[in-house]
C-alpha cells in the first residue's frame, strides 16, 4: 500500500509511505515454520522431563515444589525452544566506538547458544548498519570528545544527587536554555535516561479520570507511563487518522464509562519515527484532530529529533508546522546526539509542573556533566552556533544516505516499510529460520544488522531493520548494498511484487524514481 497524501492542503510536500501487503504463500509459510518450531519445542520438554535431553532452562528447586511458583515454565516456551536457536543475533560484544564501522569480540557457542565463550579474536571493520548513530556524533575524536573530556576533568563523572538537591549544576541549566531555543518552546528540562522521560513523566500529567489515545505501535516507555498513570487508554490503529476521529468523538460523546462525566483530559501520544515500521507520523492531521476536538498532544522524538528537517529540529520542522501546537515535546539523546538522558519541551508553565511534580526530577540522580557536554556541543554543531557548517551538511547528508539506500534496496526487489525520509529502514524476513540465517550471513561479510522478531514484531513480520547514518560514506553503502543483495538471494528474501527500475545515468541525491508492476 503506498500513500502519497496531500490531503487539501495540510501538507506543504509529499508524503510518501509504503507499507506492501505480505504475499500469501509467504505468510503460510512462516505460520508453518512457527507450527513446526512449536511442535518440535513440545518434543523436546518432553524430553528434558524425562531426562533424554540435557535441561539447561531455569527451574524451581525440588524443595520448593509447593510455594506459590515464582517461574511459570510455560511463559517461557518462546524463549527456550525458538528465540535460543537464534540468540546469538543478539547480544554481540562490541568493544569500539560505536560509529560508522565498529570491532566485535569473537564469540562461539558449543551447546545451541545456551553458553558462550570468547575465542579471544576481535573482528575489526564491520560496517555498522544498526546503531541509531543518525548524525556520526558517537565518535571519540573531534569537538565534542575534547569538550566532554575538559568537562571530565573539571567536574568529574557523576552528580551524586538530584537535581532538586545538590545535583542542580551551571551545565545542566545551560543545556537547557540551549534545548528550549533549539526546539523553539518557552522552557525545556532534561532528564538522565530516556524511557524514564516517557515513563515517570505521562503519570504526572493524566492521572484517574483522563483519557490516554495511544497509537498501538507507540515505543514500551510510552506504555508503561500510559499504564502507570492510572488513566483510561484507548488505542488507535496505527498513523490512521479516521480510528483516532472516531475514538476523540466517541469519548467526547460518550464520557467516561458508567458516570457519563466528561474526561479531564484526552491526551493523543504518538510518535515522530516509529522505530519498528519506519514511519512517520501523520503530524498535521494529529494537530488538526487535536485541535477540533480540544485535547492535548503528546510527542516522542526519540528518533526523529536530528534526523528529520532541513536543520534537524525533527518532525514539527518536517512539516513546516509550530511548536506551540504540540503541547508536550519529548525527545532522546541517545540516538543523533550520541549521548544518553531526555528531555520534555513546552510552555514554562508546563515545565515548572514537572520540575516539581516528575518522578524523575524528585528523585533521580542528575545527568553526568560530560554526557551534558557531549549534548551541548553536538547540538551547537546542529544549530550552525560552533561557528561550521559541519552540522548543516550532516543532516543533509542523512537525508542523502536515507533516500538513495531505500531506493536501491527496492530497485533490488526487498520489501521495505516505511517513509521514504526516515533512516530507520525495515527489511522484511517474515519466516522464523531466515532471522537468524541473515544475521549470521551479514556477519560474515563484515556487516553489522539488527534483526527483530516476536514478540518485538507481529509473528508473521519478523525483519531486519538498517539505520543509516551521516557517517556512511557512499563507498560504504555500496558495500553493505552489495553483501545485501547477495544474501538476500542466497536466502530467497526478495519477495517485493513491485520492482523499481534503476535509472543508471542517476545522480546519487536524486529521489525520483519509475514504478512498474509485474
Amino acid at each position: 500500500i503506498n500513500h502519497i497524501v496531500h490531503n487539501g492542503g495540510l501538507y506543504k510536500r509529499p508524503f510518501n509511505e509504503a507499507f506492501e501487503e505480505t504475499p500469501m504463500l509467504v505468510a503460510v509459510l512462516t505460520y508453518v515454520g512457527y507450527g513446526v518450531l512449536t511442535l518440535f519445542g513440545y518434543l523436546r520438554d518432553f524430553m528434558r522431563q524425562w531426562k533424554i535431553e540435557k535441561c539447561q532452562n531455569a527451574t524451581e528447586r525440588e524443595e520448593q515444589k509447593d510455594f506459590v511458583p515464582l517461574y511459570q515454565d510455560f511463559e517461557n516456551f518462546y524463549n527456550r525452544n525458538l528465540y535460543m536457536r537464534i540468540r546469538d543475533s543478539w547480544n554481540r560484544p562490541v568493544c569500539s566506538v560505536p560509529g560508522a564501522k565498529v570491532d566485535m569480540m569473537e564469540r562461539v557457542s558449543h551447546d545451541y547458544n545456551w553458553t558462550f565463550t570468547y575465542t579471544g579474536r576481535v573482528i575489526k571493520d564491520i560496517i555498522n548498519m544498526g546503531s541509531y548513530n543518525y548524525l556520526g556524533f558517537a565518535q571519540n575524536a573531534g569537538a565534542c570528545q575534547e569538550a566532554a573530556a575538559k568537562v571530565l576533568s573539571q567536574y568529574g563523572a557523576g552528580v551524586c544527587s538530584t537535581r532538586q538537591e545538590m545535583g542542580n549544576l551551571d551545565k545542566h541549566e545551560e543545556l537547557e536554555k540551549l534545548v528550549a531555543r533549539f526546539l523553539g518552546v518557552e522552557s525545556a528540562m532534561t532528564y538522565g535516561m530516556g524511557f524514564a522521560t516517557n515513563s515517570m513523566n505521562i503519570p504526572a500529567l493524566v492521572g484517574k479520570g483522563c483519557l490516554i489515545l495511544s497509537d498501538e505501535l507507540n515505543h514500551a516507555s510510552l506504555v508503561l507511563g500510559a499504564r502507570l498513570s492510572g488513566a483510561t487508554i484507548r488505542i488507535f490503529k496505527h498513523n490512521n487518522m479516521q480510528s483516532l476521529e472516531k475514538l476523540l468523538k466517541d469519548a467526547i460523546v460518550h464520557g467516561q464509562p458508567r458516570t457519563r462525566r466528561p474526561w479531564k483530559k484526552i491526551l493523543i501520544l504518538v510518535e515522530g519515527i516509529y522505530s519498528m515500521e519506519g514511519s512517520i507520523v501523520r503530524l498535521p492531521e494529529v494537530i488538526a484532530l487535536k485541535k477540533k476536538y480540544k485535547s492535548y498532544l503528546y510527542v516522542d522524538e526519540a528518533h526523529s529529533i536530528g534526523a528529520l528537517g532541513p536543520g534537524g529540529r525533527g518532525v514539527v520542522e518536517y512539516f513546516g508546522l509550530s511548536p506551540e501546537d504540540v503541547d508536550v515535546m519529548m525527545g532522546t539523546f541517545t540516538k543523533s546526539f550520541g549521548a544518553a538522558g531526555g528531555y520534555i519541551g513546552g510552555k514554562k508553565e508546563l515545565i515548572d509542573y514537572l520540575r516539581t511534580y516528575s518522578h524523575s526530577a524528585a528523585y533521580a540522580t542528575s545527568m553526568s556533566p560530560p554526557v551534558v557536554e557531549q549534548i551541548i556541543t553536538s547540538m551547537k554543531c546542529i544549530m550552525g552556533e560552533d561557528g561550521t557548517t559541519v552540522g548543516e551538511a550532516r543532516v543533509q547528508q542523512l537525508a542523502e544516505n536515507t533516500r538513495y539506500f531505500r531506493r536501491r534496496l527496492k530497485e533490488m526487489g526487498f520489501i521495505i516499510y516505511g517513509n521514504e525520509d526516515s533512516p530507520v529502514v525495515p527489511l522484511m524476513l517474515y519466516m522464523p529460520a531466515k532471522i537468524g540465517a541473515f544475521g549470521r550471513e551479514m556477519l560474515k561479510r563484515n556487516i553489522g544488522v539488527v534483526v527483530v522478531g516476536f514478540p518485538a514484531t507481529p509473528i508473521i513480520e519478523s525483519r531486519a531493520r538498517f539505520c543509516l547514518s551521516a557517517a556512511h560514506t557512499k563507498e560504504m553503502l555500496d558495500t553493505a548494498l552489495k553483501e545485501i543483495n547477495e544474501v538476500g538471494d542466497l536466502l530467497q528474501v526478495k519477495y517485493s511484487r513491485r520492482r523499481l527500475v534503476p535509472l543508471l545515468d542517476r545522480p546519487f541525491d536524486e529521489t525520483t524514481y519509475e514504478e512498474t508492476e509485474d
